[in-house]
């Protein structure tokens, strides 16, 4: 008997077979993908109703460069923690809105893995481990713990 799955994901992505390879990798690391959307309107109805655990975000989406914008939202509304997937790391914004961290286009299934192991020890413990091979941490999260300003 298999586990039941432990974290609900979100893919916020315009490309339709990335998403759906995602969504592949996803359900085999354990995760429950409760929805996919393309932009911010399809993305916040997702999260509205499923409240995911975890949202794998791409920068820019069919409505623009969105992605910063529905990062700041899952997290500030929904407590969702997000990860952005980018082919132009420099458009994330500085401070990351609130996401945990970035992973550069194109990737590969293992690093996938590894940043949901990552993002799942996140969710459940909130500890920062070793980051992944090829993922870039948030800079909110190398802060040391005193030098946090509250936000």
């Amino acid at each position: 008997m298999s586990e039941p799955p432990d974290l609900r994901v979100i893919i916020v992505e315009d490309q339709a077979l990335l998403a759906m390879e995602l969504e592949l990798v996803l359900g085999e690391s354990g995760c429950d993908v409760v929805g996919c959307a393309m932009d911010q309107t399809s993305a916040f109805a997702i999260a509205a109703r499923e409240r995911p655990d975890l949202a794998m975000v791409d920068v820019n989406l069919l409505d623009g460069m969105t992605g910063p914008r529905i990062a700041q939202r899952l997290v500030s509304e929904f407590g969702t923690a997000v990860v952005f997937l980018t082919a132009n790391p420099e458009q994330i914004p500085e401070g990351f809105a609130g996401a945990l961290g970035a992973v550069s286009k194109p990737f590969d299934e293992q690093t996938i893995r590894a940043v949901v192991d990552f993002a799942r020890r996140f969710i459940h413990h909130r500890t920062v481990g070793e980051p992944p091979r090829r993922f870039r941490l948030a800079p909110w999260l190398t802060t040391p713990p005193g030098d946090i300003a509250p936000h």
